[in-house]
């Protein structure tokens, strides 16, 4: 089969059906990794941003090949504002919980994700997939050296379960503080009767933390229920 209009640059159906598909890919292969790792922007949301970026640039470069006659047609236009506008989407992803900061990488990789669309919507194909690779590294090999030598500690999952819908969850944060665990990501669910809720934390637990202690404290907050510390990631 002939890929030569893989390297065309004219806007044609074969090229922007190659250049989207590619952006599913390399988008989903991001998003399977913040899925994986249960973060708020996952698989769905990355493959959008990344085929919306990709689709964006595309008519970025279609509208001054086929409006020519139009003297301020610029291929770069809109693609500079998908650079600018993504950065609300990122900041949306950011959250502060007690003293802890919380989506700054899901935010730059939103970013990043944008950009690897752009990439593939332009035809560099090769930068696009080389930026998602090292982009799998940085987020998954990084982070467990990174939790290991910088937090001096694992990635654990506590859950507790409240006997009710009304969440201590502050209480919850200066418990986690008070031994120095802190929170990566959180999850409240709560029963489809509103009767009782649980509290889903992913946190770097520190190696010299007596969980004896941890629970005591944990048990003495209101309508708690059950506590469970998960295994290591």
């Amino acid at each position: 089969m002939d890929f030569s209009f893989l390297d065309s640059t004219e806007i044609t159906m074969p090229v922007i059906a190659a250049r989207l598909m590619l952006s599913i890919l390399l988008g989903g292969l991001l998003g399977w990794e913040r899925e994986r790792n249960r973060h708020t922007a996952g698989l769905r949301t990355l493959i959008i941003i990344c085929v919306g970026s990709c689709l964006l640039m595309l008519i970025s470069i279609y509208i001054p090949q086929t409006f020519s006659h139009y003297k301020n047609a610029d291929p770069g236009r809109i693609a500079a504002q998908v650079v600018s506008g993504i950065g609300f989407l990122g900041a949306g992803a950011i959250y502060k919980l007690g003293v802890n900061t919380h989506g700054l990488t899901t935010a730059a990789t939103i970013w990043a994700v944008a950009a690897v669309g752009l990439a593939i919507g332009t035809g560099m194909y090769e930068a696009a997939i080389l930026v998602t690779l090292l982009l799998l590294f940085v987020l998954s090999t990084l982070d467990k050296v990174g939790k290991r030598i910088f937090r001096g500690g694992a990635l654990k999952t506590l859950k507790i379960n409240f006997k009710s819908a009304k969440l201590e969850t502050s209480k919850v944060f200066s418990i986690l503080e008070k031994y120095e665990i802190v929170t990566k990501n959180i999850n409240v669910v709560q029963s489809t009767n509103k009767q009782n809720s649980k509290i889903l934390l992913y946190v770097y637990f520190p190696e010299n933390v007596s969980v004896k202690e941890l629970y005591k404290d944990l048990n003495e907050l209101k309508n708690v229920s059950e506590i469970s510390l998960g295994q290591d990631f």
